[in-house]
Order: structure tokens, then C-alpha cells, then sequence
């Protein structure tokens, strides 16, 4: 989507004469790019646990790189690094984040980008004498991703109080089965306050929050645009574990009329599926539907035999809670028609979900107005992953993401972020801190 959301009327943007001598130190953020390639690459990619090794060092090196630069570094109950460079006011703060932990073997730049990002901007002020009107602080997020934990936004959810006590013992990392309060421990943290709920972040305090991330999909790659403003994250339902049920039969002496083919009816359900996409999307709503995954049983099935069961996911993405609903009952209508049809069974098992997050309208009409000043492309577009963002976003904070072109997709190791891209979407950023006059006092 290219148009920009409506709501609040978007405010001005006044250029700052200082900012070409405080150009953002683009060198700053590569050295450490290299760095972190380094130490926490192996041989299929790059793996920064949430709560491990890699995420460790990467939160080390940064802290060690502001404390150089001269700026405040301290951290939270959740292990969160903040890295403030202090302005004329310290009673409301601009923040910029994103996360340091990886996917498993995945790619150098997702995540990272964004808090080198920020420091990047923060060294580039720094050393030009530069003191915004307001703190700037960069925040780098612990454990934002659920390859880890199966739970999303760990960090950024503790920050405002908003972890599950229960989570705290319940949830256990994917490769030792040491639950997420034990890791937390181990690097430091204090589980026990996070059981009590208590925040280090207080929404009222914070004027506004952007997230500069790499693109995970090749919108900007087909638009020839280095960077993107993210008008909202989609929400999601999601049927992780669901089946289809038919009958195994033995492929020659079975007629069609008389099979239970699980392999037949999920087909259905999943042509299905897309022509409900196809003709939503024709009419203009906001969608992805994806089937990741599906497999027959190999203790079952073999070359001979008509399959009685397929197993099967489902994710549903939309900026919109009315799509996401009206999709959800769709599914089961068009569920219950191909199981009457094929004569199987379905059992969708667990749903979970997610809520959309709007990008807030002044933020996202400044992040325009000062890329079309810069003379950058910047066309404004969804987001269909989760990102911590929406955190932010759902408790009343001003939020903005920007995006930064990436070929090869994301969560794999072969992101391709160019570093001219990321000088460009930083030139945004740090324009954007000095000059956006909305939320911020």
C-alpha cells in the first residue's frame, strides 16, 4: 500500500542546520556490522540466541561503544540496554530500537540494523556538539525472537511490565529447556521484579518510538527504493498444529467416490483459501494467508496408499481486526463444506493470535516529508512480520518504522542489506530526530 493513513494532522518539518556536520557515522555502524559477523557467525549463518552468547556479545559491543562515545548505558530488569544521549529537556524522550538476537542460522542484519542504526545517528550528534531538544535514547531489545522461546516480544513486553509472571517459569528456550527466568538471571537480570510487574518504562514519558529495520520481503527491491515508512503492522490468527482426517485405502482399489483423501480435501481447503485471498485483495482489504507447512504421516503413508491424514499450519495476516475476523469465519465455512465434500474431518487444533498495530499517522506524514525533503524514495507500505514496534504502539506510544531495502529476505544468511541503503535511511532518521515538532516537546 503506498497512501499515507489518515488521522492527526500531520506536522512540519523543519530542517536543522546542523545535521549535515552530524551526519549519522555510517563507518561506525559498518565496523560493527564486521564485528558482529565475526563473533557470532557459524557455518550456516548467524545465531544470536535471545538470552545467549551471541545476543550477549552484540549487547556488550554496543554498551562498550557507548560508553566510548561518552554516553549514558544502563540496563533493565529484562537485560534491555539504553543508550542515552541527553538534550535541553529531559522530561519526555524520542526513543529508536530493535533487537540484537537472531533466528538460527540466520541472516547479519535483522535486528541489528536497527539499534547500529540508532547509535549510529547518536555518535554522528555527538560528535558534532549536537544536543537534541529532547533525550534520544536507543534502546536494544532482548529476545524478540520466538524461534527462541515460543513467545513474542519478551524484551519489549518486560520493559512495560507486561510479561506474564508465569511465562517467567513456563517458557523454556528451544535448545537447553531452561526456562526464561533462568536465562534472564544468567545475564544479569532480575526475573523476581519481572514477576512483580514492575516497569522501567513509563509510556507517558516517551514522545515517540521508531524502529529502523531491514525489509523482510522484496517490496522495495521491485520499487528501486532504499528505504520504506511502515504504515502498520499486521496482526495475525494461527493454526500451528491442524489436521485433516480421512481414511488410508489402498490407491488402485478404491474409487473416488468411496475415499477419505486428506491429501484431496487439504488441496481443496488450500485453493480455497486463495481464491478468498484473490478476491479480498482485489477489493482493496489487507491480506497474506500462507500454508507453510504441510506433511503426510511417513509412519502411514506410502506410494499405494490414499492418505487418511495430512498435518498442516495456517497463518492469516491483516492490518485490519474486521479482515482478520470475517477471514477466520470464512475458513471454517469453507472448512466445513470441503469436509462434507471429501467426507474427512477437520481439527484446526490451538489458535493463536496477534493484534494489528497502526503506525501513528503524524509520525509516518514526518517520516515522508523528510525523505521527499532529502529527495530519497521512501514509499510508505505494510509490515507483515512482528516487530516490537507494536509494543509500543499498543500502549498509546507515537510510533513510526522504517525500513531499509534488503534482497534475499530475511531470517536466513544470505540478507543482503547495502550500506548505501542504510546511509540513506539513516540520513531520515536522524533529520527526523532533530526536526519532527509533534509529540515530542
Amino acid at each position: 500500500m503506498s497512501a499515507v493513513p489518515q488521522g492527526r494532522p500531520a506536522t512540519a518539518i523543519h530542517q536543522h542546520p546542523a545535521i549535515p556536520d552530524g551526519a549519522p557515522d555510517v563507518a561506525l555502524a559498518e565496523r560493527l556490522f564486521a564485528e558482529l559477523r565475526a563473533h557470532t557467525g557459524d557455518a550456516g549463518g548467524i545465531t544470536r540466541a535471545s538470552y545467549g552468547q551471541g545476543e550477549g556479545f552484540a549487547h556488550g559491543m554496543v554498551r562498550r561503544e557507548a560508553l566510548a562515545l561518552g554516553l549514558d548505558a544502563r540496563a533493565d530488569a529484562a537485560s534491555n540496554l539504553y543508550v542515552t544521549l541527553p538534550g535541553r529537556s529531559g522530561e519526555r524522550m524520542l526513543m529508536i530500537g530493535s533487537h540484537l538476537d537472531s533466528v538460527p542460522c540466520g541472516g547479519n542484519f535483522d535486528g541489528a540494523a536497527g539499534v547500529l542504526m540508532g547509535l549510529a545517528v547518536l555518535a554522528g550528534f555527538r560528535r558534532a556538539g549536537i544536543v537534541p531538544p529532547y533525550d534520544i535514547v536507543v534502546m536494544a531489545i532482548r529476545a524478540e525472537e520466538s524461534a527462541w522461546f515460543n513467545a513474542s516480544y519478551i524484551g519489549s513486553r518486560a520493559a512495560f511490565g507486561l510479561l506474564e509472571p508465569a511465562e517467567l517459569d513456563d517458557v523454556v528456550r528451544s535448545d537447553d529447556g531452561r526456562s526464561l527466568g533462568e536465562h534472564i538471571r544468567a545475564v544479569g537480570g532480575d526475573p523476581d521484579a519481572l514477576r512483580r510487574r514492575e516497569a522501567f518504562l513509563d509510556p507517558a514519558r516517551i514522545g515517540l518510538f521508531i524502529e529502523p529495520h531491514i525489509e523482510q520481503g522484496p517490496y522495495l527491491i521491485a520499487r528501486e527504493a532504499p528505504a520504506g515508512i511502515v504504515t502498520g503492522i499486521r496482526g495475525s490468527f494461527r493454526h500451528r498444529r491442524a489436521a485433516c482426517i480421512g481414511a488410508y485405502a489402498h490407491s488402485g482399489a478404491t474409487p473416488r467416490a468411496l475415499r477419505q483423501d486428506a491429501v484431496s480435501a487439504v488441496a481443496a481447503l488450500v485453493v480455497g483459501l486463495n481464491a478468498l485471498w484473490r478476491g479480498l485483495e482485489e477489493a482493496g482489504e489487507d491480506l497474506t494467508i500462507t500454508v507453510g507447512q504441510i506433511a503426510t504421516d511417513p509412519a502411514e503413508h506410502a506410494f499405494s496408499k490414499v492418505a487418511g491424514r495430512v498435518d498442516f499450519c495456517l497463518d492469516v495476516r491483516s492490518q485490519s481486526v474486521d479482515t482478520l475476523q470475517s477471514v477466520r469465519a470464512s475458513l471454517y465455512r469453507l472448512a466445513a463444506d470441503v469436509a462434507a465434500e471429501f467426507r474427512v474431518g477437520f481439527d484446526f487444533g490451538p489458535l493463536t493470535d496477534s493484534r494489528p498495530a497502526v503506525m501513528d499517522a503524524a509520525v509516518v506524514a514526518g517520516l515522508a516529508g523528510t525523505a521527499e525533503a532529502l529527495g530519497i524514495a521512501a514509499p510508505c507500505m505494510a509490515c507483515g512480520a512482528g516487530h516490537d514496534a507494536a509494543v509500543f504502539a499498543n500502549v498509546g506510544i507515537p510510533t513510526g518504522m522504517l525500513f531499509i531495502r534488503n534482497a534475499n529476505g530475511s531470517h536466513n544468511p544470505d540478507e543482503a542489506m547495502d550500506m548505501a541503503d542504510f546511509a540513506a535511511t539513516a540520513a531520515i532518521l536522524s533529520h527526523f530526530c532533530l526536526a519532527f515538532e509533534g509529540t515530542c516537546p
